[in-house]
């Protein structure tokens, strides 16, 4: 308790300090060129203290909970591998960090699912298509994107193969499905793909991403630790583009289906 007392002043003066710009821009603008008074002035305030406080609070959380977690399941999950990759003169195997990639693409899974930002995003998606895009099927959507982009990126750090080749291939297979698939589902697939990289899920994929890097020997974190962020951000825009092509399929095939069994 003492020791989140004295960690809870710095994370608060930290906020204020970041977001006192954006205030600063809406508060100008209000005033100077829309030439209006805040509206309902307290509950604005009252409105801007709680998010100063829930950031605060967030950001201690980060740095108390969730990196901790991360990179000590990282070190937890690599621990056996590592000791034999020194014993075989620093040959790492790939083959044995399979429990990695299974908790890289639980864990971006569980978090994508959970995520503000992409429930917000999935909500209104539903709310203007008039049901026609349902908001838990693209929130799964997406969250498949990430376990896949999470778990490949964890055998890239165990690798050590450049990541440029994975995104390079990615945005070409995102290419190629975008001319390939509706108008109307381009731009929320590429929102989704914005919209993983946020609050719940940057946190723990980066501090899985270091922690597996710094147990792996012949590693570098600052080289090999980060990209994870890439990965999750790219894979579902594939994953939600594939699912629009799946369905539009689908609903081809049903409809010949249907013509069929209705000729004589």
């Amino acid at each position: 308790m003492i020791e989140f007392l004295h960690t809870l002043p710095p994370a608060l003066l930290s906020t204020v300090f970041d977001v006192a710009p954006i205030v600063a821009v809406l508060t100008l603008f209000q005033v100077f060129v829309l030439r209006r008074r805040l509206p309902n002035l307290r509950r604005t305030l009252a409105g801007l203290v709680c998010v100063l406080l829930g950031l605060a609070l967030f950001l201690v959380g980060l740095e108390n909970a969730l990196f901790p977690i991360g990179e000590t399941m990282a070190f937890q999950l690599t621990a056996h591998a590592a000791a034999g990759a020194q014993g075989a003169a620093g040959a790492v195997d790939w083959r044995d960090y399979l429990m990695v990639y299974a908790f890289g693409a639980a864990i971006g899974f569980a978090t994508t699912v959970a995520e503000p930002s992409l429930i917000a995003v999935a909500i209104k998606a539903e709310e203007v298509s008039g049901r026609t895009v349902r908001a838990w099927p693209l929130r799964i959507a997406v969250a498949v994107g990430v376990a896949i982009g999470v778990s490949l990126g964890c055998f890239r750090i165990v690798t050590g193969t450049p990541l440029p080749w994975y995104i390079i291939a990615a945005y070409a297979v995102v290419i190629v499905q975008t001319f390939r698939s509706s108008r109307t589902i381009i731009p929320l697939a590429y929102d989704s793909g914005g919209v993983t990289t946020s609050t719940v899920t940057v946190p723990v994929v980066a501090a899985l991403g270091l922690g597996l890097a710094a147990s792996i020997p012949g590693r570098n974190p600052l080289i090999d630790g980060f990209g994870l962020i890439a990965f999750a951000s790219v894979f579902p825009i594939m994953t939600v583009l594939g699912y629009a092509i799946f369905a539009s399929w689908w609903s081809r095939m049903k409809t010949a289906g249907g013509r069929e069994e209705a000729k004589p």
